[in-house]
C-alpha cells in the first residue's frame, strides 16, 4: 500500500452548510487532490448538497443523505461508501492548509504507518473568540498540551477532526464504536487501534485549523460532555488513565474552596489571580492581541470548570449504580 495509497476523506455534517462550504474551498485549493471526498448528511434540516455541487467539477465528491443517528454512524456509513485504501476524518468546521495531502503522501510513502493524527490550532483569519477557544484546548496551563500536538506523547490517541488510517485497521475494528456515548468515540476507536498492536504516530506538520464553537454555552456543554466521556473510558480502559485526567476536577474542587474562603480572607483569591495572569500573559505572546488574551482567561477557566463537572458526574452516577452510556459491562467492541 505504500506505493499504491488512495486517500478517502470522509466528513458527517449536520446543519452547518457554511462551515463546509469553507473546508470545501480549502479542499480545492490542495496542491495534490488525488483524493476522493464522501460527504454524508447526517439527517440536517438544512441542506449541504447545493454546497457540494459547486465542487463537483474541481474534487472527486460523493454526497450522501440519511437519517440522524449521530457522528460515528454518519463516519461509519462514509467508510463502507468510500472506495480508497486509506481514509480520512476530518470535522466539517475544519480548514485544511493546501500542503496537507501532498505531505501527507509524501510522509506515509516514506514512513507507512496504519494510523495518524495531526494537531489542531486557529487561523489568523478565526473571531477573537474562537482564538481564545483554541488556546483553551491546546495550551499546556489547560490541558498539559496532549490535544496542541505535544511531540513528547509516548503513545498518541488521534481525534476525529484530523484523522487517518488503513484499510487494515477498518478491516479489523469495522470502523468507529456505535454507542449512545458522544463524543469520546473517536478516543475510544483510538485506543482499540493501538490496543490491538497498530502503530500511531503524531505528525505535527499535519495541522488543520479549528474552528470549533461559537459561544460560551455551546463550548462548556462540549467540553462538559468530553469530562463525562472520559471517565466511562477510563472505566473500560483503564490502562489509558492518566492523572492528568482529574486535574480538571481537582482544580474545580479548589476553586470553589479558594471562593469561599475568600469571603472570609481576601489573600485566597490570590492562586486564581495568579492563574489567570499566567494563561493571560502566555496567550498575549502567542497571539499578540490583548482582546484573545482576556478571552482566553475566561474561555481556560471554562474549559477546566466544564470538563472537570462532567468528569465529577460521570464519577458520583457511576457510584450510584448508574451507566448512563450502556457501556460499563459490554465495553465498545465485541472482541470475539
Amino acid at each position: 500500500m505504500k506505493n499504491n495509497l488512495n486517500f478517502s476523506i470522509i466528513v458527517p455534517v449536520y446543519n452547518r452548510p457554511d462551515e463546509l462550504l469553507e473546508l470545501l474551498e480549502s479542499l480545492d485549493k490542495q496542491t495534490n487532490k488525488d483524493f476522493e471526498l464522501v460527504i454524508v448528511e447526517d439527517g440536517s434540516q438544512i441542506s449541504s448538497k447545493e454546497i457540494c455541487d459547486q465542487f463537483s467539477q474541481s474534487i472527486n465528491i460523493s454526497y450522501y443523505y440519511k437519517e440522524n443517528q449521530g457522528p460515528a454512524i454518519a463516519r461509519n456509513y462514509g467508510l463502507s461508501k468510500a472506495k480508497g485504501n486509506y481514509f480520512l476524518f476530518f470535522d466539517s468546521d475544519c480548514i485544511i492548509p493546501p500542503h496537507y495531502f501532498e505531505e501527507l503522501y509524501k510522509e506515509l510513502s516514506e514512513n507507512f504507518v496504519d494510523c495518524f493524527g495531526g494537531p489542531d490550532g486557529a487561523s489568523k483569519n478565526f473571531s477573537d473568540f474562537q482564538k481564545a477557544v483554541s488556546y483553551a484546548m491546546t495550551s499546556f496551563f489547560t490541558t498539559g498540551g496532549i490535544r496542541g500536538g505535544d511531540k513528547q506523547i509516548q503513545k498518541f490517541y488521534p481525534r476525529s477532526f484530523n484523522l487517518g488510517f488503513s484499510k487494515k485497521v477498518y478491516d479489523e475494528l469495522g470502523g468507529f464504536p456505535i454507542t449512545r456515548m458522544h463524543p469520546g468515540e473517536d478516543m475510544v476507536l483510538a485506543i482499540e487501534i493501538i490496543d490491538r498492536g497498530f502503530e500511531t504516530k503524531l505528525l505535527n506538520n499535519l495541522y488543520v485549523f479549528h474552528k470549533r464553537r461559537i459561544s460560551f454555552s455551546k463550548f462548556y456543554l462540549q467540553v462538559y460532555r468530553f469530562g463525562k466521556t472520559r471517565y466511562y473510558i477510563s472505566q473500560i480502559y483503564p490502562h489509558t488513565f492518566k492523572p492528568i485526567f482529574a486535574l480538571p476536577s481537582l482544580f474545580l474542587i479548589g476553586l470553589i474552596a479558594l471562593l469561599i474562603l475568600s469571603i472570609f480572607k481576601p489573600v485566597f483569591i490570590a492562586p486564581l489571580a495568579l492563574y489567570s495572569i499566567l494563561i493571560f500573559v502566555d496567550s498575549l505572546l502567542e497571539s499578540a492581541s490583548l482582546q484573545v488574551a482576556l478571552i482566553s482567561v475566561a474561555s481556560s477557566i471554562t474549559q477546566i470548570c466544564g470538563y472537570g463537572i462532567g468528569f465529577l458526574r460521570a464519577f458520583y452516577r457511576h457510584k450510584l449504580g448508574k451507566d448512563e452510556y450502556g457501556v460499563l459491562k459490554t465495553g465498545f467492541y465485541n472482541k470475539e
